[in-house]
């Protein structure tokens, strides 16, 4: 009974945590005006360095000493990703979000073939033309983005840096024969090193003038400082229930995860922010969904094909 019941409970923690931390990011954004985004990221990735260490000591995964110089561009790619992607769910609504989020599978597609010369079956294309014809559809009925070029920039910019994290972090793992825990783990600090650099530079510190608008002049309620506190403890956790669905579960099962968590998000964005869910753009996303739920099996399929040789 317990082996049935372990492996939904990390589908069920991974499904509230990855949800929740949108809500939680969107939250400390939209109704706090927390809008320092690499502050909020630096805030995570120290967070995310304690946790590591205390899941390092219970056990969960074993310590790598890995060079940390092959592991400076890995941090770098990061921190790009990670702050875009905040930036994406500050200035956009929480449905164009998690579209981008969608349309990295794409991505990733095509910069694979570009970089790589890997090419793709004509499934796999079709899949690929199906989510992106779904995600064309979306974004072009979303008033509250279509007209914000800004806006369209910081997603393209997410959808392409997350791209070439999940890459990067790849082949990384390939080269270096690590997991993600014992990547995370040990670049990590050299995130949060960059951010802590960053931080003073782009954005507004108040270091002479700590007015409105400034880091310093913020005004620090309970409530600010408890949804900040609670971003950052989701997004420990979304790291962690991720690394244990896949080991007490299979990536197929991961990846429906992965679906209902949009279905999820894509809800709340609605409900909870203000989001619109016109007809055409509802059909958008389920086009997409379509599309890489297509794409899902095919990538499993070929993965199950070629561990059996």
């Amino acid at each position: 009974m317990v082996e049935i019941l372990r492996p939904a409970a990390y589908g069920l923690l991974n499904i509230v945590t990855a949800s929740g931390i949108v809500f939680a990011n969107k939250t400390v954004f939209q109704v706090y005006g927390f809008h320092f985004t690499i502050a909020l990221t630096w805030i995570h990735t120290l967070f995310t360095i304690v946790g590591m260490r205390i899941f390092l000591r219970a056990g969960m995964f074993e310590h790598r000493d890995l060079p940390k110089m092959r592991l400076l561009p890995l941090a770098a790619a990061f921190v790009a990703y990670i702050v875009l992607c905040n930036l994406n769910l500050n200035i956009n609504t929480v449905g164009f979000y998690q579209i981008s989020k969608i349309a990295v599978a794409p991505a990733v597609l095509g910069l694979e073939a570009v970089l790589f010369g890997k090419r793709a079956s004509l499934q796999v294309v079709l899949s690929v033309v199906v989510v992106c014809a779904g995600i064309g559809l979306a974004t072009v009925t979303d008033s509250q983005v279509a007209t914000n070029a800004m806006g369209l920039l910081v997603g393209l910019g997410a959808v392409t840096s997350t791209a070439m994290y999940q890459i990067f972090a790849g082949t990384k793992q390939k080269e270096l024969q690590a997991s993600s825990m014992q990547l995370l783990n040990e670049f990590a600090p050299q995130a949060a090193l960059l951010l802590g650099v960053l931080v003073p530079i782009l954005e507004p510190v108040g270091w002479r003038e700590a007015g409105e608008g400034t880091l310093l002049g913020y005004r620090y309620s309970a409530g600010a400082v408890c949804a900040i506190f609670i971003s950052a403890a989701l997004g420990l956790l979304v790291s962690l229930s991720t690394f244990l669905v896949i080991g007490a579960t299979s990536s197929l099962t991961y990846n429906v995860v992965g679906h209902m968590k949009t279905i999820i998000i894509l809800t709340g964005g609605v409900l909870f922010f203000g989001d619109e869910m016109p007809p055409k753009k509802l059909l958008g996303v389920g086009v997409s969904l379509v599309g890489m739920v297509w794409y899902s099996q095919l990538k499993l399929r070929a993965a199950m094909q070629q561990s059996s040789k």
